[in-house]
């Protein structure tokens, strides 16, 4: 089986590429990366001379180039996304071009060369913020910012190309994934390297918005469960199961680097912060799921991972990303 993979070369691409390649001997990957600043090909470099892994530099919105290089595809697997909730605040339209436009692109080559299964993998924000209880996969979505509204967008699609052309189409929607590889703008990296530096972590807010935290070997093995074996038509919800307040994830980041918490300093909360995510994942449950990594482990290992690893992270957070931060929580 030959498998198109998008957005390969970035965080949870790049686990997923990986472990096809492990997991199914027989199996190749195409990987179509545009390598924005978060796709880094370092993530790969352990595959990269492996005869069953190609790489393309491209984007999912060009049209002619996705076209040739799903020509003999058996499968698609659309990771590929602008992610950040707040980059999207400041400039959607990155947004609105990857995570609708590119995926319209892979849709309609997808119908076009007749591929026998593409995985749209999305996001819990699509829902919107739940103060109670868990969203079910037949919910309305409800996005509160551009990023979770693009991949709304998205996922519309997605189940239009299943009703109208038959497309054999599947949906994942997951939790805040963690893990190595991450760019370092998202909470757990960004906490752990400032920290590492002994610079301030910017907290938003009062820090008690909840997330359920998913580590990234559990996302991409539930990707694999169904990409194989999930229903036509059908949204999945992929959730570590492990609920934490924004405070309290911080500071058990501090306690395993040993850290003071006074490094915690609270900003002005961003516009339209969801207060809490969680998802119902009984549905993949029943497929056969179910998280292998307990969460302090996970945590314990991907700090030491980035500890371990400062000639990957350091210069993500030169050039372009101090930018980000400066105009994102100022310089501190």
């Amino acid at each position: 089986m030959r498998i198109l993979v998008t957005g390969g070369a970035g965080f949870i691409g790049s686990h997923f590429v990986r472990h096809l390649l492990r997991t199914y001997p027989e199996y190749a990957v195409v990987n179509l990366d545009k390598l924005t600043y978060a796709g880094n090909p370092a993530n790969l470099t352990d595959v990269a001379a492996d005869p069953r892994y190609r790489f393309v530099h491209g984007d999912i919105a060009d049209a002619r180039l996705v076209h040739a290089v799903m020509a003999g595809c058996d499968a698609v697997v659309n990771v590929a996304a602008e992610s950040h909730v707040d980059r999207s605040i400041q400039d959607a339209g990155a947004f609105l071009r990857t995570d609708v436009l590119g995926t319209g692109v892979l849709l309609e080559a997808a119908r076009a060369h007749r591929v026998g299964r593409y995985l749209q993998v999305s996001t819990d924000e699509v829902y919107g913020s739940i103060a109670q209880g868990a969203f079910r996969e037949t919910d309305p979505l409800r996005p509160s910012s551009p990023y979770a509204a693009a991949k709304a967008g998205g996922d519309h699609l997605v189940l239009a190309y299943w009703t109208t052309y038959d497309l054999p189409v599947v949906i994942t929607r997951a939790s805040n994934t963690f893990g190595p590889h991450q760019y370092p703008e998202k909470v757990i990296p960004l906490f752990v390297t400032n920290a590492l530096d002994d610079r301030p972590l910017p907290l938003y807010g009062d820090g008690r918005q909840v997330r359920d935290w998913l580590y990234v070997l559990d996302h991409v093995a539930a990707l694999d469960l169904v990409l194989h074996k999930g229903t036509e038509g059908e949204v999945y919800n992929v959730g570590g199961g492990h609920e934490l307040e924004n405070l309290a994830l911080t500071r058990r980041v501090l306690a395993l680097l040993g850290k003071p918490e006074d490094l915690i300093r609270p900003v002005t909360d961003r516009p339209g912060h969801d207060r809490r995510y969680a998802v119902d994942t009984g549905k993949l449950h029943a497929l056969g799921w179910q998280p292998a990594h307990a969460f302090g482990d996970a945590l314990a290992a991907t700090v030491a991972w980035y500890r371990a690893h400062e000639a990957w992270w350091r210069p993500l957070k030169s050039g372009e990303f101090q930018t980000y931060y400066a105009q994102q929580y100022g310089r501190r």
